[in-house]
C-alpha cells in the first residue's frame, strides 16, 4: 500500500462551477504547444481566448505564429486560465486545461459564429480578425486541473466543461438580438447581473455573449462571467431566467 498521501479533492459542483468560471470568463491565457523544430519542447505563449457556443475555447492566431506551427503539426495542447490577482499568485485559483486544437476552416458556418462572438468579446480583433493570415482553433477540452487556491486541487473531465444541452442551436441563433435586446432595453439589469452577481466594479457593462449556461459581461477591458444555476434545456426559457437572475 501506498503511503503516498492524496492531494485530490472529490470534485463537487462548487469546483466545476468555479472551472467553468475560470475557463469561459478568461480573456486571455497561457498556451502551451509542442514546437516540432526543438526536438519536442513545449513552446509557451499568450493568447487572447474565445468562447463557442458549446463551451469550447477558441483562440484566434496569426499563420505564421509559432504555435500556429506547433498545433498544426501536433494537435495537442494545454491552456492555463486565472489571474493572478494581489498578494501571492499562488493564492488565487487557476485551471490547466488539456486539449485537442482544430483549426477553423474560414469558409464554415462554425466560422461566422465564432468570428462574431470573438469580435464582440474582444472588439479591437476587429482590426485584424479577417487579415489572411489569421484563422481561429478550437481547443476541444480532454481533461482539466483545477487548482482552487492551497490544499484545494480537483481533476475534471471533458464533460465537467463542455456544455451540452439541446438549447444550443437555437440559442446561438438568437444571440445577437438577445445582447442587443438586453444592452438596449435592460441596461439596469445587465449592471446588476456584473456588480451584484459577480461582484465587478461599477461601471457600463454590456453582454456580449449568451449561451446555454451563462452570460458574458464585459466594461472594456473588463471581463466576467456569470454561470446560470442549471444550463438552459429550451431557448424559450432566456426570458424567465434573466428575470430571475435580476431578482
Amino acid at each position: 500500500m501506498s503511503d503516498k498521501p492524496n492531494v485530490l479533492r472529490d470534485t463537487d459542483n462548487e469546483a466545476r462551477t468555479l472551472a467553468r468560471t475560470l475557463l469561459r470568463g478568461a480573456r486571455s491565457a497561457s498556451l502551451a504547444a509542442i514546437e516540432p523544430e526543438s526536438g519536442g519542447f513545449p513552446f509557451v505563449s499568450r493568447v487572447l481566448v474565445g468562447m463557442d457556443v458549446d463551451g469550447v475555447p477558441v483562440i484566434l492566431i496569426s499563420k505564421l505564429s509559432t504555435h500556429t506551427q506547433a498545433l498544426r503539426a501536433d494537435a495537442r495542447a494545454s491552456l492555463l486560465t486565472g489571474e493572478p490577482g494581489k498578494g501571492d499568485p499562488l493564492a488565487h485559483p487557476r485551471l490547466t486545461v488539456q486539449c485537442t486544437a482544430e483549426q477553423v476552416a474560414r469558409d464554415s458556418e462554425a466560422h461566422i459564429r465564432i468570428r462574431e462572438r470573438f469580435v464582440r468579446r474582444h472588439p479591437k480583433s476587429k482590426l485584424y480578425v479577417d487579415f489572411p493570415d489569421f484563422g481561429f482553433f478550437r481547443l476541444s477540452p480532454l481533461r482539466a486541473s483545477l487548482n482552487g487556491g492551497f490544499g484545494r486541487a480537483y481533476v475534471l473531465t471533458a464533460e465537467d466543461l463542455l456544455i451540452d444541452t439541446p438549447a444550443i442551436a437555437s440559442l446561438a441563433a438568437m444571440e445577437a438580438n438577445a445582447i442587443d435586446h438586453m444592452n438596449t432595453d435592460h441596461s439596469d439589469a445587465v449592471q446588476r447581473y456584473a456588480v451584484k452577481l459577480c461582484k465587478a466594479p461599477e461601471g457600463n457593462w454590456k453582454v456580449v455573449g449568451i449561451d446555454a449556461a451563462g452570460l458574458d459581461l464585459a466594461d472594456g477591458d473588463q471581463l466576467k462571467r456569470l454561470e446560470f444555476p442549471t444550463p438552459i434545456e429550451d431557448s424559450s426559457n432566456l426570458r424567465a431566467i434573466l428575470r430571475e437572475l435580476n431578482g
